[in-house]
Parts: C-alpha cells; structure tokens; sequence
C-alpha cells in the first residue's frame, strides 16, 4: 500500500506525471526494517500528512503511509524529491553468552528470474 500511494503521489503531485519518470527503491537496511523510496521530478508543494478526513475524497495518502510504517520523510534530491517510508518490526535479541540468531538477508537476487533448469546441450 505504501509503495503504491508513494507512486501516485510522484505521478500526481510532481513533474513526473507529465511525461517524467519516477525511480522506485526498496531495501532491507539491517535486520528488522524495510524501506522504500520514491524519488520525482519534484513539484510546487512540500510532502505532508494531511488531516484524516473521511468525507474527502483525497488528501489520505500520506496519512495512511504515517499510520503503517515507524517513520516517514522527504529529502530534496536534485533536480526532484525523493519521499520515503521505513516499517519496522521486532528482532529476537539473544540473551548474554548465546549465540545471535541466524540473519536472513537479501543477496541480489530475489527479483530475478531463476536459471533456467539444465537441459540437453545445443
């Protein structure tokens, strides 16, 4: 959800959405944090959580971003903007004279197709 509202947000509210681009990053920093970026071609107006009104038909996203993640912000990043969201969530903490949890990380590859499966050579 959030990485969708971010998304509208660059189309609708920044030069992007005539005609620009956008660039989409999501990371895992360090263990218990997930972090996605949306980096525009900036427009006129400052990213800012509006007041949750039910009756309008716009104007929730951010707040909606700033109720589901830890923390939110924006940074200029020239010649656009870049808006960004962090989730957080509990990590096991091992107790004095135990070994640390094993960690999963991301190594690069899990958005890429797998090899292909081994087959007769040409």
């Amino acid at each position: 959800m959030c990485v969708s509202e971010l998304c509208s947000n660059a189309v609708t509210h920044s030069a992007s959405g005539q005609g620009g681009v956008f660039i989409v990053e999501v990371g895992y920093p360090r263990e218990g944090i997930a972090r996605v970026a949306v980096t525009d071609e900036g427009g006129a107006s400052v990213p800012a959580a509006g007041t949750l009104d039910l009756m309008a038909e716009g104007g929730r996203g951010l707040a909606l971003v700033a109720a589901c993640t830890s923390r939110w912000g924006h940074a200029d990043a020239y010649p656009g903007r870049t808006v960004w969201a962090e989730a957080s969530w509990p990590v096991p903490v091992p107790s004095p004279g135990q070994d640390a949890p094993a960690r999963r990380r991301y190594r690069g590859r899990a958005w890429s197709r797998p090899d292909p499966p081994p087959g007769p050579a040409a």
